[in-house]
């Protein structure tokens, strides 16, 4: 993974900048804020929920209800953090009220095989499809703690100070899980690497 530039940070700090403006005139009513407002932060989200769900077939629902739940408390929004780390907040909640209702839900299958019927249901043959899937095996890996900072700085886009906030811990602690993180994935991918040209 290669450092964000200068101009990346830059870049950055003004989109949080203006996606924080486009939240508070939402609050204040202006329809083209709010789009505004989710167009600036939509992409996000999703990456996150993705990520954070394992799940990407149910990720745009889950990014809906996260949406939909800022839209509910937009009205508390003061702009002390910004909205970016805002909504993530509330992305990070959706998805795990989600996990909590996925997880007393009875799972009822019609199909005699089950197994086969939701294989046959996964998205497959779709570009960078298997690439996915072996970056959330490989994620899989990591603890809660270090998926979560890697997330949030590698795929996200924040900032260490900004993870640091966000997950609510010093910035020095980000920046050792994602040390630690990277170390993992590169050894792991090695390893993957070495068994796949021993079969070859």
């Amino acid at each position: 993974m290669t450092p964000a530039l200068p101009t990346q940070r830059v870049d950055r700090t003004a989109a949080d900048a203006s996606a924080t403006a486009w939240a508070l005139a939402a609050r204040g009513g202006d329809p083209d804020a709010a789009d505004h407002f989710v167009r600036a932060l939509h992409g996000d989200v999703l990456r996150y929920v993705t990520y954070l769900s394992g799940d990407p077939q149910a990720a745009h629902d889950l990014t809906q209800d996260t949406f939909a739940r800022a839209f509910g408390s937009l009205h508390r929004f003061e702009g002390r953090a910004s909205a970016r780390t805002w909504l993530l907040t509330i992305a990070r909640r959706a998805v795990a009220d989600s996990l909590r209702r996925a997880a007393v839900r009875p799972r009822i299958a019609d199909a005699v095989d089950w197994q086969a019927a939701v294989e046959r249901a996964q998205p497959c043959g779709l570009p960078g499809f298997e690439d996915g899937v072996a970056l959330l095996d490989l994620l899989e890996a990591l603890s809660d703690e270090r998926r979560e900072a890697f997330l949030l700085t590698q795929i996200v886009g924040l900032s260490y100070e900004e993870a640091a906030g966000f997950v609510g811990c010093p910035v020095g602690t980000v920046r050792s899980r994602v040390s630690r993180s990277r170390a993992i994935l590169g050894r792991l991918l090695r390893e993957a690497e070495a068994e796949g040209a021993f079969a070859a």
